[in-house]
């Protein structure tokens, strides 16, 4: 009942507010326990909502579809992926204020810079510099004798009427903020151009005014290059594996069992398409030679298919032993029989990368990390995974 209430959201917000509609589509919907009705993150590379069926189900339809508008704008602004090295509760405090002025119909508790007497429309380190002030650690001014006062509860209040923004909070959970540590600032930002742009399509280009500068900025070329992306998006793909090592000892057992290491562990699929479209020398051996500088010195299983319509050719190969060769099929373009390899594999490899224009059938849906490598007049063929644009 609470995903068809979910559902239900979505759509109101399709027909209201149509952008944010179809970025929220293009996000991973999970449901899960917590305090807060929704949190937003992303994870591995992929835009997650994470949703709490009770408390979701206790707010009221207008304020489900600003929730939803709200955490669209968090993933917009990249928040979660900007708080490291920041405190934790300012920054979270910061981002709320920052999002919340142009959303009407949240729920009651809604950070507002008005509150705390901040002037609108500043962008959220502007505002975490205004909260950070307020609460300087460093400030040796005064004579020592503070005004806090300490209630029955025994919760000491920081005087000067500085509680309330010390208590405040965001109206969304931001712990699974956490998990946007696994992705590299740069790979994030891909991803969310990418889902930015497919929501643009799919409106007619059509954007709402309080977003428009900013989604115009990040549907701009990019400038991360491409050979950066990719090496970011394999950091991320690494597994985490065991290894027994006697340069180490085992905590139970101490000198009669060797310890264990944990490893970063390379297990990739790599599909390459070999149709006529894609068959450019200098495009796929700059390719390879980048995922072998990549791979080596590292603890990797590297599979690669070769595929068009069906897959012609599987090579493996383990750490420096990869090499750069090249293969020419041709044919029309089926993307779907890489992924149907993927599920069959065992052990599962951690991500799919494929080197194609884009053109041919994908899966509706898909459990792995992926990221298309297209050519420079490549379309990305499926809504899900990380696009990156070849250009050698």
């Amino acid at each position: 009942m609470t995903t068809r209430m979910l559902e239900n959201a979505i759509v109101r917000l399709l027909k209201r507010r149509p952008f944010y509609g179809q970025f929220i589509l293009s996000c991973h919907r999970e449901m899960q326990g917590g305090e807060h009705p929704l949190g937003v993150t992303v994870r591995n590379g992929v835009p997650v909502l994470a949703v709490s069926a009770e408390r979701f189900s206790e707010v009221s339809p207008e304020g489900q579809e600003a929730l939803l508008e709200h955490a669209v704008k968090h993933l917009l602004h990249l928040h979660m992926a900007r708080r490291k090295g920041r405190n934790r509760h300012d920054w979270d405090v910061a981002c709320d204020i920052a999002v919340n002025q142009s959303v009407t119909g949240l729920p009651p508790g809604a950070l507002l810079p008005g509150q705390f007497g901040f002037p609108e429309g500043l962008a959220a380190e502007e505002y975490y510099r205004l909260i950070a002030a307020r609460f300087d650690t460093g400030n040796q001014e005064g004579g020592g004798i503070g005004t806090a006062s300490r209630d029955a509860g025994g919760v000491t209040g920081e005087g000067g009427g500085e509680a309330p923004l010390r208590n405040s909070g965001p109206v969304d959970d931001h712990a699974v903020w956490d998990e946007a540590d696994s992705t590299p600032l740069r790979l994030a930002e891909e991803t969310i151009r990418g889902r930015t742009r497919e929501a643009v399509l799919r409106c007619d280009g059509e954007t709402p005014a309080d977003i428009r500068l900013l989604v115009e900025r990040l549907l701009a070329p990019p400038a991360i290059p491409w050979r950066q992306l990719l090496r970011q998006f394999v950091a991320t793909a690494g597994r985490v594996g065991r290894q027994n090592s006697w340069m180490r000892e085992h905590r139970r057992f101490v000198h009669d069992t060797p310890g264990i290491r944990k490893r970063r562990r390379l297990n990739l699929l790599v599909g390459v398409d070999v149709s006529e479209s894609t068959n450019i020398a200098e495009l796929r051996e700059g390719f390879a030679r980048e995922l072998v500088r990549i791979a080596r010195g590292r603890d990797a299983l590297i599979t690669v298919l070769y595929a068009n319509s069906r897959v012609q050719r599987i090579d493996s190969f383990r750490g420096s032993a990869v090499v750069a060769e090249s293969y020419h099929g041709g044919g029309f373009t089926d993307l779907r029989p890489v992924f149907d390899h993927a599920r069959a594999m065992h052990p599962r490899p951690a991500a799919v990368i494929y080197l194609t224009d884009g053109i041919g059938p994908a899966p509706e849906r898909m459990e792995f990390p992926t990221l298309w490598v297209l050519t420079k007049e490549g379309e990305k063929p499926a809504p899900w995974g990380v696009e990156l644009h070849l250009d050698v």
